[in-house]
């Protein structure tokens, strides 16, 4: 792989990172809860899910994943209930907007549990693995095929959106004050639950 090759991989891979999605959207749901530590956190799980997937579809265990229609079908509605569920949880915080007992109960138990909605939101969202399975063959020479060349690209994906979370955390974190008044978090939660609710049932009908 040349490095000409690999810039044009680094411009499409920036333009997949910036579009909002299942990880946006959990990251930002644990920056408003848990503030910086806990974007910081839920980011972390979700760059471990980017490296699970890529090193899946490097070793050629994706393609199996993909190809078997059972195990795709399940990973693909256990994403479903999953984002459904985180849903349901950021819409039960605006009805109650009892934010006090909310934040006292995460900082007790907040850091594993915002690192495992980041993991599970992306290791069962089926569409990161066909993403790599589409896109990575397209910047490989067949001729020269690497294991080296194919991490390398999977795990840019990884670093770069990595990258972009923590940016995003980062302008949470600057204007928190803002954000701790009541009616904005229940605003906030409220879209955040209607938007995952929202990519559970396309990832319903994507099928």
């Amino acid at each position: 792989m040349t490095w000409s090759t690999y810039a044009s991989y680094l411009v499409l891979v920036i333009f997949v990172v910036l579009a909002p999605g299942p990880d946006t959207v959990v990251t930002l749901k644990n920056s408003f809860a848990g503030g910086f530590r806990g974007g910081l956190v839920a980011t972390a799980g979700i760059a471990t899910g980017n490296v699970i997937q890529g090193t899946a579809v490097a070793f050629g265990l994706g393609t199996l994943i993909v190809q078997s229609q059972t195990v795709f079908q399940t990973l693909r509605w256990l994403g479903v209930a999953y984002l459904c569920y985180l849903g349901v949880q950021a819409l039960r915080s605006a009805y109650r907007g009892d934010y006090a007992a909310i934040d006292e109960a995460g900082v007790q138990h907040g850091a594993l549990r915002r690192f495992r909605e980041g993991l599970l939101s992306n290791v069962t969202n089926p569409k990161v693995l066909a993403l790599y399975l589409s896109v990575l063959p397209q910047f490989i020479d067949p001729a020269h095929n690497s294991l080296g060349d194919t991490l390398l690209l999977a795990y840019t994906v990884a670093v770069l959106g990595a990258i972009w979370l923590v940016l995003l955390v980062a302008f949470v974190h600057s204007v928190r004050a803002w954000l701790q008044r009541r009616s904005v978090r229940r605003g906030l939660d409220t879209a955040t639950g209607t938007t995952l609710i929202g990519f559970g049932a396309a990832l319903a009908l994507d099928g």
